[in-house]
């Protein structure tokens, strides 16, 4: 059953002072309560509310999550993630890119208690973000960082707006690309292309 959250909820403090941090018991504990609430933590306990989707966004979105599954399923080497699934990084953090990847050995080594029952709790070894319209550029950019900065091996921040594409790689720059047909998965992912002709449509 959904939960039903109070518009006084979600109103910030009266008081000038600033919230105590969200620690991670307290996010499990909201997270249960309000399961159709989707939310991440940051590494300083703050809450980011994350609204639905515009059309837009979520029909991109699903094609991303549509041939990373596909692959995944294929290929064999490893489990890909929706956008609802939390990862609990390193530094605290509990993020939900918008489609993810991890190795199959690392998804099996953790307990199947842990697997059911908790957000996941390492990094992904690769994760993609999908800029929205209300989305700030400097925001995803940070978090692009801080995947990287936890663990993750390959990471993509796309931009329809501008057709640009932002490759996120362990002690490499940057790499922007303005309008590329396709991205590789390279040695993260050997043998995935995603075809983003439809992801700029």
């Amino acid at each position: 059953m959904a939960a039903i959250l109070a518009p006084s909820q979600l109103a910030p403090p009266s008081s000038s002072e600033a919230p105590e941090p969200v620690t991670a018991a307290q996010f499990e504990r909201l997270s249960a309560a309000y399961p159709d609430l989707r939310i991440e933590l940051t590494a300083e306990g703050e809450l980011v509310i994350m609204p639905p989707t515009f059309g837009e966004s979520g029909r991109r979105n699903f094609k991303i999550t549509t041939r990373l599954g596909v692959w995944a399923e294929a290929d064999g080497t490893g489990e890909g993630f929706d956008s609802n699934t939390g990862f609990v990084l390193t530094n605290g953090a509990t993020r939900a890119p918008d489609a993810a990847w991890v190795a199959k050995a690392r998804w099996e080594a953790l307990p199947l208690t842990v697997r059911e029952q908790e957000f996941v709790p390492l990094a992904p070894d690769f994760v993609v973000e999908l800029r929205s319209n209300t989305d700030r550029l400097s925001t995803l950019q940070a978090k692009m960082r801080e995947y990287l900065d936890n663990g993750v091996r390959l990471g993509w921040l796309l931009n329809p707006r501008d057709k640009t594409a932002e490759i996120y790689r362990i002690g490499r720059d940057v790499e922007v690309l303005s309008d590329p047909a396709s991205l590789s998965g390279e040695d993260v992912l050997p043998g995935f292309t995603l075809d983003l002709a439809p992801i700029w449509a």
